[in-house]
């Protein structure tokens, strides 16, 4: 009898602690449901040129709120350094990185910062590298 009890108790534990499921439906996304990429195809700007970055948001299925995205960078400008990918847009948006001409040669890191409506933000950093001409 004390087996019987043994056993139905450390099924129930088993069945209530250990099944659990991925978060939504299986999906690999981060938990709040969507992540960040960057096309760095061409990760290099010639002094005094601009280059275009494309960004992509990239929503589990079950995630459906507008993503503030905020871009930082020291040295060189891109544009839009701001903007807002809404639940019904395109997820992708085309940045254009600009090196002065004056800007010293090297490695220029970038964050790309995303903020949900609701949830933890996440980011994806990339560098580009500034060329001469």
């Amino acid at each position: 009898m004390k087996i019987a009890i043994v056993i139905v108790m450390t099924l129930t534990l088993a069945v209530l602690s250990g099944c659990q499921t991925s978060p939504r439906g299986g999906s690999m996304m981060t938990d709040e449901g969507f992540r960040i990429t960057v096309s760095t195809f061409e990760s290099s700007v010639k002094q005094g040129e601009i280059q275009t970055v494309a960004v992509s948001l990239l929503r589990d299925s079950l995630f459906k709120q507008d993503v503030k995205l905020h871009v930082t960078a020291k040295g060189i400008s891109i544009e839009p350094a701001n903007f807002t990918i809404k639940a019904s847009d395109k997820p992708d948006v085309q940045l254009q990185i600009a090196a002065p001409k004056d800007a010293a040669l090297g490695d220029y890191p970038v964050v790309v910062k995303g903020t949900p409506e609701t949830g933890k933000p996440t980011s994806v950093g990339f560098t580009v590298k500034v060329v001469a001409p």
